[in-house]
């Protein structure tokens, strides 16, 4: 996928355009990473690679499935657990549940005919305003780009401070991009698994 989201034809398809490519960059970030670095918070917070690529994954199923009106009853320690890649859960796990969570927003976006359709606001979290009853699946699909763009950006930090791999050095390892006045493509430091 190139760094750049393409042409796009209509809201709709631009929406699922940009969200698609939020997913792929934070994917980008656990590129080259060991499993001993995928679980490393070398940071000031306890974020992690992993644990962000599964928490936007499992944000994302949320939000379909609030959208598709089938929500799940959720707990704080849900929540707080889907930030942590498990040491029984790979990352290949963890992108190919993001690869069927992404394909059935794909099918349940394309079922709806208006992207302003209400989506009930769930009023159990303290972050959702009280006095509002309803999203639309429109504000459902920005917000998931929203949330997918702020924690790649949070990925990216953890990835710099893991091995110095920055976004798009990345991007052009993984994509096999050729060296150019542009652009290095990332390589792993001497002694670390390619």
């Amino acid at each position: 996928m190139p760094g750049q989201v393409g042409a796009i034809a209509n809201e709709r398809e631009g929406l699922l355009a940009y969200l698609a490519q939020m997913r792929h960059v934070i994917r980008l970030t656990a590129y080259g990473l060991t499993p001993e670095q995928l679980r490393a918070a070398p940071t000031a917070s306890e974020l992690t690679v992993g644990g962000l690529i599964k928490h936007c994954s499992s944000t994302e199923e949320n939000w379909i499935d609030t959208v598709r009106r089938e929500p799940r009853e959720l707990d704080y320690q849900a929540y707080a657990d889907n930030f942590a890649l498990r040491d029984d859960e790979t990352i290949e796990d963890v992108f190919a549940n993001y690869d069927r969570v992404a394909a059935r927003t794909e099918r349940t976006i394309a079922e709806i005919a208006d992207l302003g359709q209400d989506v009930p606001v769930d009023h159990s979290v303290p972050w959702n305003p009280k006095d509002l009853d309803n999203w639309s699946v429109r504000w459902v699909l920005l917000h998931l780009i929203q949330e997918t763009a702020r924690h790649a950006g949070h990925a990216d930090i953890i990835r710099e401070a893991l091995d110095g791999g920055t976004a798009y050095p990345i991007m052009a390892a993984a994509e096999g991009w050729p060296e150019s006045p542009w652009i290095k493509p990332w390589k792993p430091a001497a002694g670390q698994p390619a």
